[in-house]
């Protein structure tokens, strides 16, 4: 359209078709590398991948990818980035849809508008299948909103997939903490090189790993959490790691990712992802990916407790 009634230099148009077949070619990869989808999200309706039907009826898996950031303390740059990554994986993939939230009043069974009158359309725990909390610390939600959240996952069966800072999240909540599976107790090591240990490399999100591996994050510790309520997937291998007085665990236990159920639920949290640049590595956007296709029962996978090996 631009092109006929502006023309462009030889120049420039060759740059953009060289930008058009860069954007192509690490499409592809992203999803040669993830594999293909499941059959019945490839072809819903003969519509093939990207958006729902369009005409109102969703027909797909929709995520509602959540992250009130408002509380927040030392703001991650990660978040707008992790949000979008989310998002594309699904549309690309076709896996599911994806509404991404900043406003925690969506997190309701009946969400209001600021007036309080009830929210016109839009996404609410009465029409996602699983949610991507990637929220800071406290947050205020109503008594009614705390109970339908941990009925969407324990009583409905919907999946909670969560990242880094969410186990910073509703410290003053203690049924969060028991639906995560665990709490925050600091960074001993901030954006430090470490040695990672694949506890389970027959689960969906991890499976893709090798059994140790090299990573930089930010690696944060972990509280009030029991081997005999998650299954933990992957761990820092603090033997490596230099002395630090900020370790408060005595047994070298550190957890960077886990499984649980949670009543009926699917539970999936990792600490991975504090950069941006993270998110660009397509070791950690597949496990968040599987994880996330896993907590939608798109896949199986054994979170039965365990003990440390």
């Amino acid at each position: 359209m631009l092109a006929s009634r502006w023309p462009l230099s030889a120049f420039l148009r060759g740059r953009m078709k060289l930008f058009r077949s860069l954007a192509a070619l690490l499409t592809l990869s992203m999803f040669a590398f993830l594999g293909e989808p499941a059959a019945e999200s490839d072809q819903v309706a003969g519509q093939g991948r990207g958006r729902g039907s369009g005409r109102g009826v969703r027909t797909r898996k929709a995520v509602l990818a959540w992250a009130d950031t408002r509380n927040g303390i030392a703001q991650h740059d990660s978040v707008s980035h992790a949000l979008a990554v989310i998002e594309r994986l699904g549309y690309e993939s076709g896996a599911y849809d994806t509404y991404i939230r900043t406003d925690s009043s969506v997190v309701s069974k009946q969400p209001t508008m600021t007036s309080g009158q009830p929210a016109s359309g839009g996404p609410s725990l009465s029409n996602v299948d699983a949610i991507f909390f990637l929220g800071h610390r406290d947050v205020e939600l109503t008594a009614q909103q705390k109970a339908d959240l941990l009925s969407f996952v324990k009583d409905e069966g919907k999946g909670f997939v969560a990242a880094h800072t969410a186990v910073t999240a509703f410290e003053s909540w203690p049924e969060f903490g028991e639906l995560l599976g665990a709490r925050y107790d600091g960074h001993p090591w901030n954006t430090a090189y470490g040695s990672v240990i694949t506890e389970d490399p027959a689960f969906p999100a991890t499976k893709h790993f090798p059994a140790v591996f090299n990573f930089t994050d930010e690696f944060y510790q972990a509280r009030e959490y029991s081997r005999d309520k998650i299954r933990v997937l992957l761990r820092l291998d603090v033997s490596k790691m230099p002395a630090n007085p900020e370790v408060h665990r005595t047994d070298g236990d550190f957890p960077l990712a886990w499984a649980r159920t949670y009543g009926k639920g699917r539970v999936f949290y990792s600490s991975l992802g504090h950069a941006s640049s993270t998110w660009d590595d397509p070791s950690v956007y597949r496990m968040y990916f599987e994880a996330l296709q896993w907590s939608l029962g798109m896949s199986d996978g054994d979170a039965t407790p365990r003990p440390l090996k």
